[in-house]
């Protein structure tokens, strides 16, 4: 295992972990992950958000949401590492769980391929190297599938709904429409200053649009959320559908399982 292998999204360098460690995972997908490479019984705290893999998860207590962190609760657990993720987890949050927790593991996948190094880092902190291997290769497979899949279909312009009230989208240089890139799917609406920016939905939004994708989180689209956007644009032919957004914006493990989704919606 080399040094680089072992180095956070913030660069910091980080020591193999003893067999003891006590883990709380703050990112729901690198929850289901440590769970993944055999480490749940190391992972002492979740927040309420970490709901995978169901069984196990419940067993583990929670500290609060990602953004809402209860720090009495969290320092109780007395962790040695605890994992946050640079989009999901605030800073001045984080700055408080480092004074008393000894090592503070970043994390922040911005394209699929990013997963390879989250793998062995995790894999290599806490001893699961084999098992991050073994998954590494899982993700590849998986990944140039979806690719070959994609490769003979037209490219297709999609507009990725995240939330209502105010409407909201993704640029181009987030995990999600990196991911939905592997299909061939476009995202419109990108915005280089602005990671999710907010849209108008009216007659012009759609114009060089072939789908609309209304996500299952982070806002839950139903049908009637669907119509009424519908009702807003005055769109009658471009198509719109639903998606799991769990498949297309959770890396680690579940990252494996959401190329095989997309490759199976391509096909």
């Amino acid at each position: 295992m080399t040094r680089d292998a072992l180095t956070d999204a913030l660069g910091v360098n980080h020591p193999p972990a003893d067999d003891d460690a006590r883990i709380v995972s703050l990112v729901p997908s690198i929850t289901e992950l440590l769970f993944h490479l055999g480490l749940g019984d190391r992972v002492v705290g979740r927040t309420s958000f970490c709901v995978h893999p169901e069984e196990a998860v419940s067993r583990v207590p929670r500290v609060g949401g990602t953004k809402e962190t209860r720090m009495d609760k969290l320092r109780e657990l007395c962790p040695s590492h605890v994992i946050v993720n640079i989009d999901e987890n605030r800073k001045q949050d984080v700055d408080v769980i480092a004074g008393f927790t000894p090592h503070i593991i970043v994390t922040h996948p911005l394209v699929p391929d990013d997963n390879l190094a989250l793998y062995r880092l995790l894999g290599g902190i806490f001893g699961r190297q084999s098992a991050a291997q073994q998954l590494c290769e899982e993700f590849q497979r998986a990944r140039d599938a979806l690719i070959d899949a994609a490769s003979t279909l037209p490219l297709r312009r999609v507009l990725y709904l995240i939330w209502r009230d105010p409407w909201m989208t993704i640029s181009r240089d987030t995990y999600i429409s990196q991911t939905l890139a592997l299909a061939n799917w476009m995202t419109v609406c990108h915005d280089p200053e602005i990671r999710y920016p907010e849209v108008c939905a009216d007659a012009r939004l759609l114009a060089d649009t072939d789908i609309v994708l209304f996500s299952s989180e982070p806002f839950p689209f139903k049908p009637a959320h669907m119509e009424e956007f519908r009702l807003l644009t005055g769109d009658t032919d471009t198509a719109f559908e639903f998606i799991d957004g769990e498949m297309t914006s959770w890396y680690g493990s579940r990252a494996v399982a959401g190329l095989r989704y997309l490759r199976e919606r391509v096909s």
